[in-house]
């Protein structure tokens, strides 16, 4: 929202709520409750806006993931993902919109096998774990839908950030310094991280630049989980993250879990760098962990530690 109103777009954002409406007001935009899974709701926000570009970010993820249940924490997002995405995307075809952006995600969606780091091209995980495959469905319709439309499907990686959980999992840091985030196995799962920052800029990007088609926004340094999680964890001045055997670890956050900590495969940006004109302004985890993470000495978490 501050990029765009500050490069002279006239913006509206929606929320469900009043208190988010004012959020979106107070950032220069113009604030509309609407519900993103009523068609009528979905309707009238868009043919009232009459939007050039439609950015389609929704999700239900603000309480965290329970990884042991993660089918029901993604529900109301994967009813996003489909019908809430065929609703918008109905809506601004009918008011002429010309470019659609669709919010996607990147990280344990990949093959988990084969080369570190998948590029656009390679295919979604055509093995998931089975509590994993209705997610993966929504994920893969939602980039149909864009693409099919015309449109860019974004595919951000795991976000942090000030406020922003690495894989929005919950309070990461809080739980990272009672060491609850532990380094499950070998560690060899590679994750590709992507600070808020990058994501917003990536998205504003591709509100004017970019051929359809879908894009990993991601940093340039995919990492495995034996390297990025201590390093966060040095990062805030927690002690060195436990390491726990996947058979404990199932117990803990389930095969969904222990998948993405051991065999998932990172993301190349590449092509968003080529063809957005987009360059992260945290190039590496390691870097937005030392000083991207909005945390002071007061906290316990020097900002000039290096990860």
């Amino acid at each position: 929202m501050p990029l765009l109103v500050a490069a002279g777009h006239e913006v509206t954002g929606t929320s469900r709520s009043d208190s988010g409406v004012r959020r979106i007001e107070a950032a220069g935009g113009r604030g509309v409750v609407m519900d993103g899974l009523d068609e009528a709701s979905v309707r009238r926000a868009v043919l009232d806006a009459k939007p050039e570009v439609l950015v389609h970010e929704l999700t239900a993820l603000s309480g965290g993931i329970d990884f042991l249940h993660v089918d029901r924490s993604f529900a109301v997002t994967n009813e996003l993902r489909t019908r809430g995405t065929d609703m918008l995307i109905a809506a601004a075809q009918e008011v002429g919109t010309r470019r659609i952006l669709v919010q996607s995600h990147t990280g344990w969606t990949n093959e988990h096998s084969g080369s570190r780091a998948k590029t656009e091209q390679d295919p979604l995980d055509p093995h998931p774990v089975p509590i994993a495959r209705t997610m993966l469905d929504a994920i893969a319709h939602a980039e149909r839908a864009a693409v099919e439309a015309g449109g860019l499907a974004l595919r951000y990686g795991p976000l942090y950030g000030p406020g922003q959980s690495v894989g929005a999992g919950g309070d990461t840091l809080e739980a990272m310094r009672k060491r609850r985030v532990p380094i499950v196995g070998r560690g060899a799962g590679v994750w590709s991280l992507c600070h808020v920052d990058d994501a917003a800029s990536a998205t504003f990007a591709a509100v004017t630049h970019g051929a359809p088609g879908i894009y990993n926004i991601v940093d340039d340094h995919p990492a495995p989980a034996s390297e990025w999680v201590p390093g966060l964890a040095h990062a805030i001045g927690a002690k060195p993250p436990m390491r726990v055997p996947v058979w404990l670890a199932r117990l803990m956050v389930g095969d969904f879990g222990v998948a993405w900590m051991t065999t998932a495969r990172g993301s190349s940006n590449a092509k968003a760098k080529r063809e957005l004109g987009w360059t992260p302004r945290y190039p590496s985890w390691r870097e937005g962990f030392r000083t991207g993470l909005g945390l002071t000495e007061a906290s316990g978490a020097p900002g000039t530690r290096a990860a």
